[in-house]
């Protein structure tokens, strides 16, 4: 890590209490350490949990205000969410996964008319800002021995090599691999429990915060790792 100070981020998803607790929690955790901290958010910010808008307000805060080195993944439900805004016949897609919460976060009813109706609603309803933010997500970051990806990589090509798509959207063969790895890959996108998956292939922090109310993060420094959490409360 070359003595970086590391936070990535899973998986969000419209979580805003928790994404305000997690990152309180990281910013006492890096005040304990010297040094300039780098921020890694793995995507998926918005659809599903009930506060998307104040999430992408928050990211913009983060961008114009944070002392750490930032970082903003894309996630495959902010990709399906610029497809909706470029072509509203992909809408329904969007909507099936999630998109529908992201509209109500704007004060749209997703059954309260057509797709191009919709489309053109939400583009009058979101600050440019958030716009701005969603077109200049990153798709990846490489430090030191470390990949951060919202998904994960496609075994057997080099990492100079992958494809977006699966950056955003792969599972298996990813997930079930058991051969080595280029990097070790810390990702989000796929969750089994409100634990992170830690091996020695991949550190996979999506806890699926809008359903377990656990928002999770994973702190590299040196050579340890620790786990953050922030959790709904009763």
């Amino acid at each position: 890590m070359a003595g970086q100070l590391i936070y990535a981020v899973g998986d969000v998803h419209g979580r805003y209490d928790l994404l305000r607790r997690l990152l309180a929690a990281i910013a006492e955790d890096a005040g304990a350490h010297a040094g300039r901290p780098t921020l890694i958010l793995l995507g998926d910010y918005v659809d599903r949990g009930p506060a998307s808008a104040e999430v992408l307000t928050a990211l913009c805060w983060l961008r114009r205000e944070s002392g750490a080195r930032l970082h903003l993944l894309k996630g495959n439900h902010e990709a399906l969410m610029l497809d909706a805004l470029n072509d509203p016949a992909t809408m329904p897609r969007w909507l099936a996964v999630g998109g529908d919460a992201t509209l109500k976060a704007y004060g749209i009813d997703a059954d309260d008319g057509e797709p191009e109706a919709l489309r053109d609603r939400l583009l009058d309803a979101m600050p440019a800002s958030h716009l701005r933010l969603l077109q200049s997500l990153e798709l990846s970051v490489e430090i030191g021995d470390y990949f951060f990806v919202h998904a994960g990589i496609r075994p057997g090509t080099p990492i100079a090599r992958q494809k977006a798509e699966d950056l955003i959207w792969i599972r298996d063969p990813f997930l079930t691999g058991s051969g080595a790895l280029e990097k070790r890959i810390v990702h989000g996108h796929s969750w089994t429990s409100d634990k992170p998956h830690i091996d020695e292939r991949r550190i996979g922090v999506d806890t699926g915060a809008w359903k377990t109310g656990v928002l999770t993060a994973v702190r590299l420094h040196e050579r340890s790792e620790r786990i953050l959490t922030a959790r709904q409360e009763p």
